[in-house]
Formats: C-alpha cells, sequence, structure tokens
C-alpha cells in the first residue's frame, strides 16, 4: 500500500440512519456537516455524525 493512499481523504458519504429508524423521533443534525446523527433532538450538548465524530477524534489525537 502507498503512503499516498493511506493518507487520501476518502469522498463525503451520507450516513445511513440508525437501524429500525424508517418512522420514529427526529434525530439532532450534526453541528458540522448538518447530516442527521445517532442522536434524538432532545439530546443536549454538541452533537456529531458518526463520519464528524471519526475525523474530530483524529484531529485531536494528532494535535499532540
Amino acid at each position: 500500500m502507498d503512503v499516498d493512499d493511506y493518507c487520501e481523504t476518502p469522498g463525503r458519504t451520507a450516513p445511513a440512519p440508525p437501524a429500525g429508524t424508517a418512522e420514529g423521533a427526529p434525530y439532532a443534525e450534526c453541528v458540522l456537516c448538518r447530516e442527521p446523527t445517532e442522536y434524538p433532538e432532545s439530546t443536549k450538548g454538541a452533537t456529531l455524525c458518526p463520519v464528524c465524530a471519526w475525523q474530530e477524534a483524529g484531529r485531536t489525537a494528532c494535535s499532540g
């Protein structure tokens, strides 16, 4: 595997809604990209979708 391939940022993909959510409570929007998250709208605080949460974890881990 080439190092450039490893570090390449993948294209943006919309996360699939959590299983069994065809009908149900509305989900909170991600505070960064405004995609639906896994959390209900009533969740307090800054909600992130799985993609943004993963990217934020990578940024904070490498900011050392």
